[in-house]
């Protein structure tokens, strides 16, 4: 099935093709056509399955065929609810990059963003506001913005809102909004939770529930390096430098800790660059075609900021930190293996994520292979033997692990080096990884 089967306008499928989409994934199958019929649904589909294409695509269309897309001022119709403000940013950057042929406004409402900006742009005028609820509340009740026309809502990772204690603020919002509207709710569980929030907002929805994804490409080979958490860097660089990768996309929990490994990368002399929420557009831009080109060999990034990142024939990820959600795991390593080539996928995994390391394995029925030698003191993954709390980092200068050989210098002449002020790695290795 093409896009072109789906009914979509042709401003649409042009901004889809040039993103280079040719065919459309199962949860934008599914959903674009209900959603273009204007029913409700609850979708189940899990991060890295296209679904806010799946919403973000119809819902553009709607609003660009309603007789009053040229009306003035410009009344927000759309309302796009996500639980973070690193999702609301890359749901924003979607919308605006299908809706370029449109003439539609989008406009983004955060915490940790000025308000003033906000207050401003939201009187402007716009057609599509995403927000974060505690910062929409704000703005609603200080007069900023008006959700007396919104013809379409979307909670976006609404499992996570319920998690996180938005439901008292997604009520409120609720009370602000007409009552003849179109509403999608997505999910990457439906639980219990999730149903009894449907019945309250949803008006006979059109369930569609994509299967989970829990399996790995054969071409995709696996390894878990057991490493003091402390050490996950060192190990990195010395990876990276031995083997002359050139080309790796190392994956994060935090933006604070991709800048962090970021700047620790370019100590060690390996040309980085970190790619998060709070980068702007251009920023990122930047960094993404520096990665492609070769003029960076590692691209740093959080899962949320590497969300619809397409690279052809990437050879290496590694999961610095190990994702939350088991499912992240696969759609991280996922990034490599494509289209029959050979990847691999490496993850350095410390005595305090052995429980995620657990989680993982038991979504894919299979434990992954562990690195015998990692060059240091063995560490036990075994959830019972995690630690009760975070360990603090070790800065006595007693050896906890076994020498390493210098590793060769990469690409731009530089060799990965240890932590400044730490023992440098002297040789002992056989040379095997």
């Amino acid at each position: 099935m093409s896009f072109s089967q789906l009914g979509l306008s042709e401003a649409l499928l042009k901004a889809v093709a040039e993103q280079g989409y040719t065919e459309p994934t199962p949860i934008q199958q599914r959903a674009i056509p209900i959603i273009l019929q204007g029913k409700d649904v609850l979708a189940g589909a899990q991060t890295g399955t296209g679904k806010t294409a799946s919403f973000t695509l119809p819902l553009l269309q709607l609003l660009s065929d309603s007789d009053v897309i040229h009306q003035k001022p410009r009344r927000v119709r759309a309302l796009i609810l996500t639980p973070t403000r690193e999702l609301a940013m890359q749901v924003h950057e979607n919308v605006s990059i299908y809706g370029k042929h449109l003439p539609l406004h989008t406009e983004v409402v955060v915490g940790g963003a000025s308000i003033k900006m906000q207050t401003r742009n939201l009187k402007h005028g716009c057609d599509i506001v995403v927000a974060t609820p505690g910062r929409l509340i704000d703005h609603v009740q200080q007069k900023n913005v008006s959700l007396a026309h919104i013809d379409i809502l979307v909670l976006d990772e609404a499992d996570r809102m319920l998690d996180m204690g938005f439901l008292p603020s997604i009520r409120q919002i609720m009370a602000y909004l007409p009552k003849q509207r179109q509403n999608l709710l997505f999910s990457a569980t439906v639980s219990n939770g999730i149903k009894t929030l449907a019945a309250q907002l949803l008006n006979k929805p059109v369930e569609i529930e994509v299967a989970r994804q829990n399996a790995t490409a054969d071409t995709v080979t696996e390894r878990v390096y057991g490493i003091p958490r402390e050490r996950k860097r060192e190990l990195l660089s010395y990876l990276i430098g031995s083997n002359n990768w050139k080309q790796v996309l190392v994956f994060v929990r935090t933006k604070h800790g991709a800048d962090r490994l970021e700047k620790q990368l370019i100590q060690d002399g390996i040309r980085s660059a970190a790619l998060h929420g709070d980068k702007s557009q251009g920023a990122r831009t930047k960094a993404l075609d520096a990665f492609k080109d070769g003029k960076v060999t590692v691209l740093v990034a959080t899962d949320i900021a590497a969300r619809g990142l397409d690279i052809d024939s990437l050879p290496h990820v590694i999961n610095y930190d190990l994702p939350q959600v088991p499912e992240d795991y696969v759609h991280r390593i996922g990034r490599t293996g494509r289209a029959g080539a050979s990847g691999e996928a490496l993850s350095l995994v410390s005595p305090e994520e052995a429980q995620l390391l657990a989680d993982i394995e038991k979504l894919l029925q299979r434990q992954i292979t562990r690195v015998a030698d990692t060059g240091y003191e063995p560490v036990s993954l075994r959830v019972q033997d995690a630690p009760k709390k975070a360990a603090p980092s070790k800065t006595t200068g007693k050896k906890d692990f076994r020498h390493k050989p210098k590793a060769p210098a990469g690409r731009d002449g530089a060799r990965p080096q240890g932590p400044r002020g730490a023992a440098k790695p002297t040789p002992r290795r056989t040379g095997r990884v």
